[in-house]
């Protein structure tokens, strides 16, 4: 019987601008005793946290070291509401990626799992620093285009009323909660009753008080037209990627990561929506244990 692996979990400082602030984490397993490559795990949203993707711990109990964090400006990190617009970026999310790889030593032989918005903010970080030690990378229910991804939600009935141009807008849409609810139980996650897990990530975007200062900022700001397809080709490492057939991210939606990067494999889950590590939590965590293993 395998062992049980270590759980740890602890904050790192994240200097932005002359100022630190904390990065939370949760790593299951050893990340100084490594027998497989770390895999570092980015959640979605913006503006979630890393709760909803704790299936893939399981990792951990085939001698994988698994790296969550809450991305700054969410969840058990530091919040900064103050903070203008500008201040959200995909670069800044990159830096805190390479942050947390530095604390734990793990910058010179990683895989990276994105999940949604995470597989957006792991596939720009490859393009735009190219980084040395990136041996695999996972694009689990995403878009390369902010468009694909806005139209995809349309055509499955995401609340009208949540639209402010072509992105929803995470202020209005708190007021529609209700109508997310059951979209949610349809294409986001069809477990019921609905993971705490899950519940506590949406929870980030749709309680009542709310910190909106990420989600709001991304989504109207570098967001609103983002388009990396015609950047795909520039994707060295070997991608999984990965949709389910009830997913927001219809096939239309994630088929040029497939098409347009060199060494890419595609996964569909037949019984799934946008979480398959929950709907499909056997068969998911065998499909990336085979791909991390490769």
């Amino acid at each position: 019987m395998a062992a049980t692996p270590p759980v740890s979990e602890g904050t790192i400082p994240f200097t932005v601008d002359g100022e630190t602030h904390q990065t939370w984490f949760k790593v299951f397993g050893d990340p100084t005793n490594r027998t497989r490559t770390p895999i570092v795990v980015l959640h979605g949203g913006p503006g979630y946290s890393h709760d909803y993707l704790i299936p893939i711990a399981d990792l951990a109990k085939s001698s994988y070291t698994v790296i969550f964090y809450d991305q700054i400006g969410n969840a058990r990190s530091t919040h900064l509401p103050g903070k203008p617009p500008s201040f959200w970026n995909i670069d800044l999310f990159i830096d805190e990626l390479v942050n947390v790889l530095e604390h734990f030593k793990v910058q010179d032989g990683f895989s990276l799992v994105g999940h949604s918005w995470g597989a957006m903010l792991a596939t720009e970080y490859e393009i735009r620093r190219k980084p040395a030690g990136l041996k695999r990378l996972v694009v689990s229910n995403s878009a390369p285009a902010i468009r694909l991804y806005f139209r995809s939600l349309r055509e499955l009935g995401f609340p009208e009323e949540a639209h402010q141009g072509s992105a929803p807008d995470p202020h209005v849409l708190l007021k529609h909660r209700e109508a997310f609810n059951q979209f949610a139980a349809r294409h986001f996650c069809t477990v019921q009753p609905m993971p705490a897990e899950f519940e506590y990530s949406i929870g980030q975007c749709m309680n009542d008080g709310s910190d909106l200062s990420v989600s709001s900022a991304m989504l109207k700001g570098e967001l609103n037209a983002w388009d990396i397809i015609d950047q795909l080709h520039h994707v060295r490492v070997p991608t999984l990627v990965i949709n389910g057939r009830d997913d927001t991210a219809q096939d239309y939606v994630c088929a040029p990561f497939f098409w347009k990067i060199p060494k890419a494999k595609w996964v569909t889950f037949g019984n799934s929506s946008h979480t398959s590590m929950w709907e499909e939590r056997e068969k998911y965590m065998k499909v990336l244990d085979e791909f991390l293993s490769d």
